[in-house]
C-alpha cells in the first residue's frame, strides 16, 4: 500500500551526538523539516534546563525587535521581506548580534526621548506665543476703549487699573490689580469660569479666547483644543484662590509681564527659541528616519535568525546530556524513507564543523504510537486537511484524502450542477492557481481570502464537476442546451395522426404528450443528461424529484459501501483477521440485504418498465417497507419480478441475523481466549463497546442513507433558486412591453451578475461544502476511520517562521 492511501511508517530513533556541534546538527535538522523531538525531560521545568539562559536571551531579542517593528510601523515605512533563507547565526555570533540589537534600542530611545522633550517644550512655547500675543491685543482694546472718551481722570485709572504701559499697576491709583494668565483645555472653561466667579465672589475680571487650530498633548497621543485666558483680581489673597483654581483644573500658568516693553522681550526671544527647537526637531525627526530605515531593511531578515535560534536551544532543552558533558542524547521520531537522508545531514555538517565524534543513531523499538504523517504536496494538501479537521487518523491506517480528491468534489458538484456557475467557479480558482506566486502574500493580510487561496484546487476541481454535472442536468443558469435534438416531437400529436387540432390548442391551457402515439417519443434517450423538453414541461419538477432522489439513494448506498470496504484494507493490514469475519462480513452483508437491494429495485425499474408503462409501474417505497413489515398482500403490492416474497424474506432474515453476529459472537470469542490464558479481562466492558458499535453502524445506516438525500434536496434549491433569479431579473429585462436602452439592460445585467454570485455562488456554493463536508465526515469516514491518533509535526523553520 503505496504513503499516499497510508500514513508513512515511523521510527524512533536515538540520536548522539557532540555538544559543541550540538546547536549547528539541530540547525540542519530544522532546514530539512524531517524529524520530530521527544522531550525526555518532561519532569524538569523550564527555568532549570541547561539552555534557559539562551532562551531568555533569544527572547529579549525579540523583544528589541517588536519594539523596532513598532516605531518602524509607526513611521509609516514598509518592511522589507528577504526571499532569501536567512540560516541561523553561528553561537559566536549571537553575542555581536545581541549587542547590535541593544546598540540600536538605545540610540532610538534615547532619540525619542530627547524628540519628546523637545516637542514638549515646543508646544509650551507656542502656548506662551499664543497667551503673550492675545495678552497685547487684550491690553491694546482695553487702552483704546479708554482713549474713545474723554481723558481720563486720576480717579478713572485708579479704579480701572490697567493701561498698556503700566498694565495692573498704578502709581498714584487706589487699585493695584494684578492678573494671572494660562491655556486650559477647552472643555473645562465653562466649570473653572463657574468656580472661579463663586470662589472670589464676582471680585475677578476673567477673559479668555479660543487658539487657533488644535494642539497635540503629547501625554494622551491625541489632539486637543485650548483657550487662553486672563484672570484679573486685587491682593494676594485673591492671588492664591486663582492659582489654586488653576491647579485644580490642570491649567497651565505662564509668566507674564507687567510691562509693554518685557512682553516684547519675552516674545522675541520665545519666537527664537522656536526656530531653534523646530530646526532641532527636523534634524532629530531625519536621523530617526535614516535609522530606522536601515533597520527596516533587515528587519525580517533579524526576526528570521532570532526565531531560529530560540527554536534550535528550545529543542537543545528537550534532549539529555550525558554523564561526561560531551555528548547530547535525543530521541526522535522520523519517516523510516527519510532516515538515511537525516544520517547523511548530521555526518555532512558534523564534518564541516570539525566534530571528533559523527553523530550516532540507533533505532530503538517503543511500544509507544507513533505520530501520523501523511506527506502532502499544494495539490493535496487541502483535501488531507479536510480530513484532519475531522481528526488526525490512526497511525497507519487508511487515510481517506486520496478517495476525497473524487469523491468530496462530485457529492458537491451533484448539489451544485450549473454548468454556468460551476464554470465560473473554475476560472477563479484557475486565476488563483495561475497567478499563485502573486498572491502568497494574501494569507498575511485576509484571513477569508488565505481560506480560499489554500483551497484553490479544491474550488477548481469543484468547478470542474459542477460543469459535469451540469452538463448532465442540462442546466446552465436555469437555461437548457439542445445539443442533440429532443426525443419528444409535438407535431405528432397533431391530426391527423393525433388528436389535437388547433381548437385543442386555444381551449386547454396545459397538454399532455402521449408516448403511445406513434411518433411523440422515438423510444430513444437523449444522448447525455435530461431531454430539453422538460425545461418547458408543467411537470417538470415532478420528473426531476424523482430522478434526483432515486440518484441520492444510489450514490448515498455506493459510498458507504464503498466506506464498509476500505475498513478491510484496514483489517487486513492490521492482520485482525477475527474482525473480517465478526464485523466486516456482516456489516455488508446488512448493507446490502436491505439498501443494496433497495438500489437494485431503482435500477431493475428503470430498466424493465419503460415510459409507456410508467402509469402502472409499482411504487418501490411502498414495497420497501412492505418488505420490512413483512406484508405481501394488498392492490398496491404487484410484484416486480416471480418469486420476489421468497427473495425479499431471504434478505430480511439475513440482515437480522446479522446484528445478533456482529453484537455476541467476537465477546464470547474474546472471553474464551483470556480464558486460555488467564489474562485479566472485562467482559461488561468488551460487551458494552461492541453493543455501541452495533446499534451506532445499524442503526447509521437508515439514518445515513436518509441523510443523503440532501443531494437530491440542495440540487433543486440550487435549480429553483437559478430560475427564479432569472425569471425575476434578466427575463424581465428582455421582455420588457418597452424596449430598455442598453444602460438599461446592462444594469439589470449587472444586478442579475451580482445576485447570482453573492446567492448561487457564494452562499449556495458555501451550503452545498458543508453538506459534502458532513456527508464525508459522518456517512463515509466513520465506516473505517477512528481519527484517533496524533498529528506528527517536525522540527521545521518553514513552519516556525510562518507563525
Amino acid at each position: 500500500m503505496g504513503s499516499i492511501f497510508r500514513s508513512e511508517e515511523m521510527c524512533l530513533v536515538q540520536l548522539f551526538f557532540q555538544t559543541e556541534t550540538a546547536y549547528c546538527c539541530v540547525n540542519e535538522l530544522g532546514e530539512l523539516g524531517l524529524v520530530q523531538f521527544r522531550d525526555l525531560n518532561p519532569g524538569i521545568i523550564a527555568f532549570q534546563r541547561k539552555f534557559v539562559n539562551e532562551v531568555r536571551r533569544c527572547e529579549e531579542m525579540e523583544r528589541i525587535l517588536r519594539f523596532l517593528e513598532k516605531e518602524i510601523t509607526k513611521a509609516n515605512i514598509p518592511i522589507i521581506e528577504s526571499a532569501e533563507n536567512d540560516k541561523a547565526p553561528c553561537p559566536r555570533d549571537v553575542i555581536e548580534l545581541e549587542t547590535a540589537f541593544e546598540k540600536l534600542e538605545k540610540e532610538l530611545k534615547e532619540i525619542n526621548t530627547n524628540q519628546e522633550a523637545l516637542k514638549n517644550n515646543c508646544l509650551e512655547l507656542i502656548e506662551l506665543k499664543f497667551l503673550l500675543q492675545i495678552t497685547e491685543d487684550f491690553f491694546e482694546e482695553a487702552e483704546s476703549q479708554l482713549s474713545g472718551s474723554e481723558l481720563p481722570s486720576e480717579e478713572s485709572v485708579s479704579v480701572t487699573g490697567f493701561s498698556r504701559r503700566h498694565s495692573s499697576t498704578s502709581g498714584g491709583g487706589r487699585l493695584k490689580l494684578r492678573f494671572v494668565a494660562g491655556v486650559i483645555k477647552r472643555e473645562r472653561f465653562p466649570a473653572f469660569e463657574r468656580l472661579l466667579w463663586r470662589v472670589c465672589h464676582g471680585n475677578i475680571v476673567l477673559r479668555h479666547v479660543e487658539i487657533n487650530g488644535p494642539t497635540e498633548d503629547r501625554m494622551a497621543g491625541e489632539f486637543i483644543s485650548k483657550d487662553v485666558f486672563i484672570v484679573f483680581f486685587q491682593g494676594e489673597q485673591f492671588k492664591s484662590k486663582v492659582r489654586k483654581i488653576c491647579d485644580g483644573f490642570h491649567a497651565t500658568v505662564y509668566p507674564c509681564p507687567e510691562t509693554l516693553h518685557e512682553r516684547m522681550e519675552m516674545s522675541a526671544g520665545v519666537n527664537l527659541r522656536l526656530e531653534d527647537i523646530h530646526m532641532i526637531l527636523d534634524q532629530t525627526e531625519k536621523h530617526r528616519n535614516n535609522l530606522l530605515l536601515s533597520a527596516a531593511k533587515d528587519i525580517h531578515k533579524w526576526n528570521v535568525k532570532v526565531k531560529k535560534m530560540k527554536a534550535i536551544y528550545y529543542t537543545l532543552n528537550l534532549c539529555n546530556i550525558d554523564i561526561t558533558q560531551k555528548c547530547l542524547i535525543a530521541e526522535i521520531w522520523c519517516p523510516v524513507t527519510d532516515l538515511k537522508k537525516v544520517h547523511y545531514t548530521l555526518t555532512k555538517e558534523s564534518v564541516q564543523n570539525g566534530s571528533t565524534m559523527p553523530p550516532i543513531l540507533n533505532r530503538i523499538e517503543t511500544k509507544q504510537t507513533p505520530p501520523t504523517f501523511n506527506k502532502t504536496n499544494t495539490f493535496t494538501a487541502g483535501f488531507q486537511n479536510i480530513v484532519d479537521a475531522y481528526g488526525v487518523g490512526n497511525y497507519r491506517e487508511v487515510n481517506p484524502a486520496p478517495y476525497s480528491i473524487i469523491t468530496f468534489p462530485f457529492i458537491f458538484a451533484i448539489m451544485f450542477g450549473d454548468c454556468g456557475h460551476g464554470l465560473i467557479m473554475a476560472m477563479m480558482a484557475l486565476g488563483m492557481i495561475l497567478y499563485e506566486k502573486y498572491h502568497r502574500n494574501i494569507e498575511m493580510n485576509n484571513e477569508i481570502l488565505s481560506i480560499l487561496y489554500h483551497g484553490r484546487y479544491i474550488i477548481l476541481l469543484m468547478g470542474l464537476f459542477s460543469i459535469y454535472t451540469g452538463l448532465i442536468y442540462n442546466d446552465c443558469f436555469s437555461r437548457t442546451f439542445n445539443l442533440f435534438g429532443s426525443a419528444w416531437n409535438v407535431r405528432a400529436m397533431f391530426q391527423p395522426n393525433g388528436p389535437w387540432s388547433n381548437e385543442t390548442l386555444q381551449k386547454s391551457p396545459i397538454l399532455q404528450l402521449n408516448p403511445a402515439v406513434l411518433g411523440v417519443f422515438s423510444g430513444k434517450p437523449y444522448p447525455f443528461g435530461i431531454d430539453p423538453i422538460w425545461n418547458i414541461a408543467v411537470n417538470k419538477l415532478t420528473f426531476l424529484n424523482s430522478y434526483k432522489m432515486k440518484m441520492s439513494v444510489i450514490l448515498g448506498v455506493i459510498h458507504m459501501l464503498f466506506g464498509v470496504t476500505l475498513s478491510l484494507l484496514n483489517h487486513i493490514y492490521f492482520k485482525e483477521l477475527n474482525n473480517i469475519f465478526l464485523e466486516f462480513i456482516p456489516e455488508v452483508i446488512f448493507l446490502t440485504a436491505l439498501f443494496g437491494y433497495l438500489v437494485f429495485l431503482i435500477i431493475f425499474k428503470w430498466c424493465i418498465f419503460t415510459v409507456y408503462e410508467s402509469e402502472i409501474a409499482p411504487s418501490i417505497l411502498v414495497h420497501f417497507i412492505n418488505m420490512l413489515m413483512f406484508t405481501y398482500s394488498g392492490p398496491a403490492m404487484t410484484p416486480f419480478y416471480c418469486k420476489q416474497r421468497s427473495v425479499q424474506t431471504f434478505l430480511v432474515l439475513i440482515a437480522l441475523l446479522a446484528v445478533p453476529w456482529m453484537l455476541l459472537i467476537k465477546p464470547y470469542l474474546l472471553y474464551s481466549d483470556h480464558q486460555r490464558t488467564k489474562h485479566k479481562f472485562s467482559f461488561g466492558d468488551i460487551f458494552v463497546q461492541q453493543a455501541i458499535h452495533t446499534i451506532e453502524y445499524c442503526l447509521g445506516c437508515v439514518s445515513n442513507t436518509a441523510s443523503y438525500l440532501r443531494l437530491w434536496a440542495l440540487s433543486l434549491a440550487h435549480a429553483e433558486l437559478s430560475e427564479v433569479l432569472w425569471h425575476m431579473v434578466l427575463h424581465n429585462g428582455f421582455t420588457a412591453n418597452k424596449g430598455l436602452s442598453a444602460i438599461g439592460l446592462t444594469i439589470i445585467f449587472a444586478v442579475f451578475a451580482v445576485l447570482s454570485v453573492a446567492i448561487l455562488l457564494v452562499m449556495e456554493g458555501l451550503s452545498a461544502f458543508l453538506h459534502a463536508l458532513r456527508l464525508h465526515w459522518v456517512e463515509f469516514q466513520n465506516k473505517f476511520y477512528k481519527g484517533a491518533g496524533y498529528k506528527f509535526i517536525p522540527f521545521s523553520f518553514t513552519d516556525i517562521c510562518k507563525k
